[in-house]
């Protein structure tokens, strides 16, 4: 079985998407985070594009110890030397070098012959290999180049000294047959040339096949993949690294290969990126969105609770998730509102008794986007009367949000919050350094729990009418991250439920 080995690139393609600007610190952040998550080339920037970026890179090669550490060139001496004063301190140190083969390229942008150009690449490659033993060089916009070109140009900067080739699928124009014949022709051609030079692919996602082709090359010959983390990029971004890696352990048997990527650390990974570039997961995205692995489907909820591989291919936790979802609304079936009814401590209904509780819980769904334990306690409280009462206190605790105020201000922001639990109404006020540390620290101050805040976010839906809140919380005495979403036309509202509700699953796991 073949290894295949990762480029992330998120410090150089993945800022140059407009407002994702890191900080140094920021940029040390995410090259620690990468080669945790174990890939074996980080590209940490183009050095010769600002002072800022020469210095990021250098303070990159400094730190790492197990990654190849790139910057990227230009096809001029004054690139790669920036390079070179980027890297040369690294432990495994490599110049990139990119230049353009199609004929677009060479017409449009450069103005020049073929020859000229190809005789570019070659002094190119051998001033870098004056400067370090390793060579990568890139056929910028390879998918569109004249095959014949595209192979005379790899051959002479393989004979140049050219350690790794890459074929960039530059504006996202390949589909995934073409760019796995391109790549297979060319590793053939390659591994007769020189069987110790490594194939490489970087894909652009304009018309959203970028995974797919990098597949595609993977089964065709390629020994090396370029990505970013979230697929963040140029345009409409590059091939996401969570996306290949993850296609590559599923589908190990049909690729007959491997990445040795930790693949626990892939949300970490992704919530890092998102969080210090300021760039949002969509919340349907393959392997890192939101809402991967939350199911709100009856029919899904009913066969995963049966068995998970009835509609998961992957193990959450294989990527440092902590479990599925199950999301309660209109659309969830009998099974799992049962499921969720007996982990809340309401074990032996009858069928009678839970007809009533399903339409019950309809009717509440039909008003309501999600429904929350508090709100299935009530319709218990309203079915059994002081037995739900006498059978709750024996489970978990369940905290309804009654009321809420906030002050915002720069001297002194605070929040009163107003709580029922099993009967009894709390009321708390505290400070915090905003509104909402402010409203977390009063919920925490009432539920007693020693609750640490991982992730906290909202986002407008319902074109700006509602506002969905979600949190990612840990408690001290259990080995879990728990997920929790609401949603309200008051951001603070959503806020808070989202984070109550975060409490109420670890209430009722913890009884």
């Amino acid at each position: 079985m073949k290894k295949i080995y990762i480029l992330d690139t998120t410090l150089r393609d993945g800022e140059q998407v407009p407002g994702a600007k890191l900080n140094l610190n920021e940029k040390i952040r995410i090259a620690k985070q990468l080669e945790l998550l174990g890939v074996d080339y980080i590209e940490a920037g183009f050095p010769s594009s600002s002072r800022g970026d020469l210095e990021a890179v250098r303070a990159v090669s400094k730190i790492l110890v197990k990654p190849v550490v790139t910057g990227l060139a230009r096809a001029v001496k004054a690139d790669i030397d920036q390079v070179y004063e980027g890297v040369k301190n690294a432990q495994k140190p490599m110049i990139h070098i990119v230049l353009g083969t199609s004929d677009i390229h060479l017409e449009k942008k450069f103005g020049k012959s073929t020859d000229q150009v190809l005789e570019m690449g070659v002094e190119a490659v051998k001033y870098a290999k004056t400067l370090l033993p390793d060579v990568q060089y890139s056929t910028e916009d390879a998918s569109r180049s004249d095959f014949e070109y595209l192979w005379r140009t790899i051959g002479a900067v393989v004979k140049a000294g050219a350690t790794i080739i890459n074929v960039p699928d530059t504006v996202g124009y390949a589909v995934p047959e073409e760019f796995g014949e391109l790549i297979k022709k060319i590793n053939e051609r390659l591994k007769n040339l020189n069987d110790k030079v490594l194939l490489s692919v970087h894909c652009h996602n304009d018309l959203g096949m970028a995974t797919a082709n990098t597949l595609a090359a993977v089964k065709n010959g390629a020994d090396k993949v370029e990505c970013t983390i979230n697929g963040i990029g140029e345009r409409a971004g590059n091939a996401a690294l969570e996306e290949v890696v993850m296609g590559l352990y599923v589908r190990q048997n049909y690729y007959d290969a491997f990445s040795e990527i930790n693949t626990k650390q892939i949300m970490n990974t992704s919530k890092m990126v998102s969080s210090l570039m300021g760039l949002d997961v969509q919340v349907n995205k393959a392997i890192t969105g939101d809402n991967a692995f939350a199911h709100s489907s009856g029919i899904h909820q009913d066969g995963l609770l049966k068995s998970r591989a009835v509609y998961e291919i992957i193990d959450p936790r294989d990527i440092g998730l902590e479990d599925m979802e199950l999301i309660l609304t209109a659309r969830s079936g009998r099974h799992a509102l049962r499921n969720t009814i007996e982990k809340m401590g309401f074990t032996g209904l009858q069928e009678d008794e839970f007809e009533i509780v399903h339409q019950k819980f309809l009717e509440l769904a039909d008003k309501k986007k999600e429904v929350y334990y508090h709100d299935l306690y009530y319709i218990m409280q309203d079915l059994w009367g002081n037995e739900a009462e006498t059978q709750d206190s024996k489970k978990a605790k369940i905290y309804e949000l009654i009321n809420y105020q906030i002050i915002s201000s720069d001297i002194f922001p605070s929040a009163s919050v107003r709580i029922k639990c099993a009967g009894d109404i709390f009321v708390k006020t505290s400070s915090g350094n905003g509104p909402v540390d402010a409203l977390y620290t009063a919920i925490k101050e009432i539920v007693n729990l020693p609750v640490t805040l991982l992730e906290y976010k909202t986002s407008s839906i319902t074109q700006g009418k509602e506002a969905m809140g979600r949190v990612r919380v840990t408690v001290s005495f259990a080995d879990k991250i728990y997920t929790s979403t609401s949603t309200d036309v008051d951001t603070l509202k959503a806020s808070a439920l989202a984070f109550i509700n975060c409490i109420n699953q670890i209430e009722i796991e913890i009884v």
